[in-house]
């Protein structure tokens, strides 16, 4: 994958230092997800109320759609300590015993891709998320024994990009379920005027709505866009980003009004050169060169919302309007044979 796709998972430090800095810090800041917003400032409300910690919270969605944004602005609402880490990381129960254990009350303990824990690390969490505690082994062979340690009650917020590969008892232990969709292009529009004011370079109307248009309803790929159109801005020696500079922009990212990137156009085409389908994920992948994780949780996504893409149990499909797309005659669902 190469360094200046703006669609990647991949950040070079200087945009992810930036990324943290566009960050909304307060709800009234979030723009969007106006239900998920609500549910949240009454559950914060009433455990405050209660005086109790607040009940632990699995967010589900694509990838750049606020989920780490939002769990960072519940540790401020509350005033709380925020750990952050992710389930890759969390290889051992070992590993995450020894954040649990420097928990203070109340903290919350964000794990992102909570989907990729595994077994062994997951089943450790039930008996902290259920009883605020965890037995840890001491010694090994005949001198080994368990130690219960008592944990501070804590909130677990976990986020996912993939909810179906969580087991059920897992995300049973989860009080609130919340899921958040794409964004309408007019929010869109609000962050990149956001975004654009916190960079410090003016955007008119028209190039908001094309960046915004162009950013596949996810937040995260606005702010990429602007960043990324500031610079060609600035090189061609204006102050301002408008219609014209974001075409040039987007000219040199590969990316159309659609927002649609080359890999978007190759995935289509390798799906089309094998009959439009059905195709096994792994096949795409080698026929694009990318990994398959990243093919299935940020391309796919978008692909499939906007009528491209079918998902079926032998594989991949394109649809006629990816054949539209492509600039291809073939009707979708036509199967090529040998007789």
């Amino acid at each position: 994958m190469s360094d200046n796709n703006v669609l990647s998972g991949e950040n070079v430090a200087d945009d992810e230092n930036l990324d943290i800095e566009l960050r909304p810090k307060k709800f009234s800041d979030f723009i969007g997800q106006e239900s998920i917003k609500k549910s949240l400032h009454v559950y914060i409300q009433a455990s405050k109320k209660r005086g109790d910690v607040l009940d632990h919270i699995l967010f589900s969605g694509s990838q750049g759609l606020g989920k780490t944004t939002l769990s960072q602005i519940i540790a401020s609402e509350i005033d709380v300590d925020l750990k952050s880490t992710s389930g890759p990381v969390l290889d051992k129960p070992g590993d995450l015993a020894g954040i649990l254990t420097n928990l203070q009350l109340g903290d919350i303990l964000f794990i992102d891709e909570i989907h990729r824990l595994n077994k062994t690390t997951e089943e450790y969490l039930y008996s902290a998320m259920e009883d605020y505690s965890i037995d840890i082994l001491i010694d090994q062979g005949p001198s080994a024994r368990s130690v219960k340690i008592t944990l501070p009650r804590f909130t677990l917020v976990g986020a996912t990009t993939r909810e179906g590969l969580l087991t059920p008892s897992f995300r049973a232990r989860f009080g609130v379920l919340e899921r958040l969709d794409f964004y309408p292009w007019e929010e869109l529009k609000e962050i990149a005027f956001k975004s654009a004011k916190k960079l410090k370079i003016e955007i008119n109307d028209k190039g908001a709505e094309m960046i915004a248009k162009s950013s596949r309803g996810t937040p995260r790929i606005v702010n990429r866009f602007i960043r990324r159109i500031r610079d060609v801005a600035q090189v061609e020696g204006s102050n301002v980003i408008t219609e014209s500079i974001t075409k040039l922009g987007f000219d040199m990212l590969g990316v159309d009004k659609d927002g649609f990137g080359d890999l978007d156009r190759k995935i289509l085409s390798a799906i089309i050169q094998h009959g439009g389908g059905p195709v096994g994920l792994k096949t795409i992948a080698v026929s694009v060169n990318e990994q398959e994780d990243t093919i299935e949780e940020v391309y796919e996504p978008f692909l499939i919302q906007k009528g491209y893409l079918s998902k079926t149990p032998r594989g991949r499909i394109v649809t006629q309007r990816a054949y539209e797309y492509m600039g291809h005659k073939t009707i979708a669902g036509e199967q090529r044979t040998l007789f």
